[in-house]
């Protein structure tokens, strides 16, 4: 594994990011926890420093990883750990009705950041063969100030690209909890609805996309709104030449993309370009682009995508 990856399974077909060991696709959600090396528990203890030989309360706790006594991170006296065992048990009334099957997961960061992903058996077919397969993530950091995150995420059968849709808010993307209070499932159930209704929006979405077509001039606009240069970005003339380099590789690869053909000149080819470059090009390596998709900064430019693709979609 490299360097972000500390251990990570999939079952079924090799992942967008190309990592993990492989293992059968018929595992129960505690299954696949001890097939993804995360089948550890955490613990708070009381945080101290020296002073004139004596042992002095900071105020703190550590957070302490039970299989090796690592300390993740530290935390305030409010905080409240969600253990792995929670978040896989999370899937477990779907999994055991049929409705999901475990597929990914695994830990980064050295244990900070652990994950769970499920694919939910039903998908939607886009101009006449563009299929997006649907997924239910459950990301539960043991990072003092990251919140628990539960959230459907679509996947471009196509290209492998993970998908975000601009659904009138975050609320409708994703269920967050804080670690100031126990964790509820039944209230994250709640939070987050039906599935196939959340899916039907997302290819309501889609098809508006495809719908409209973009021109040349609002394109390279676009790509300079979502990836925009660190300084010196000029809206009103937007040419190749002054565009970022992440910019440059979305219209590098817009028409070369897997399934570039599907709804070809529209803002759907538009967008999708842009979650490729996110998703297979920016970044250092595939474990860096994975924990930045979840976790940081592509998490957040993916949702920047698809609101200026609704945007620009809109305005043609």
């Amino acid at each position: 594994m490299s360097h972000e990856v500390e251990t990570m399974a999939y079952a079924g077909e090799l992942p967008w990011h190309g990592l993990g060991v492989e293992v059968h696709n018929d595992l129960t959600p505690q299954q696949m926890m001890q097939k993804a090396g995360v089948d550890w528990k955490v613990h708070e203890v009381e945080s101290f420093v020296e002073f004139n030989g004596e042992k002095l309360p900071t105020g703190q706790k550590s957070l302490i990883r039970e299989s090796d006594n690592k300390i993740l991170t530290n935390v305030g006296e409010n905080w409240h750990p969600c253990q792995n065992e929670t978040a896989f048990e999370f899937f477990q009334e779907y999994v055991a009705a049929g409705d999901m099957e475990m597929h990914t997961a695994g830990s980064l960061k050295g244990g900070q950041y652990v994950w769970a992903l499920a694919k939910i058996k039903e998908s939607f077919d886009l101009f006449g063969g563009d299929q997006v397969d649907s997924y239910m993530l459950f990301s539960n950091p043991h990072v003092y100030g990251k919140s628990i995150d539960v959230r459907f995420t679509p996947i471009r059968v196509v290209c492998n690209n993970t998908l975000t849709f601009a659904l009138n808010g975050e609320s409708n993307r994703a269920v967050k909890i804080n670690h100031k209070s126990e964790f509820n499932t039944d209230m994250v159930k709640d939070q987050l609805g039906i599935a196939s209704e959340k899916f039907t929006k997302y290819k309501e979405m889609a098809q508006f996309l495809g719908s409209k077509p973009f021109s040349v001039e609002n394109m390279l606009h676009y790509y300079n709104e979502v990836f925009p240069l660190t300084s010196g970005s000029n809206k009103d003339e937007v040419v190749y030449e002054t565009l970022s380099g992440q910019a440059k590789n979305c219209v590098d690869n817009l028409e070369t993309q897997p399934g570039a053909n599907f709804a070809e000149g529209s803002w759907w080819q538009v967008f999708n370009a842009a979650t490729y470059v996110t998703d297979h090009i920016q970044g250092r390596n595939a474990d860096n682009r994975l924990h930045s998709q979840w976790y940081g900064q592509n998490q957040l430019r993916k949702i920047k995508a698809a609101e200026k693709a609704v945007e620009y979609a809109n305005a043609s």
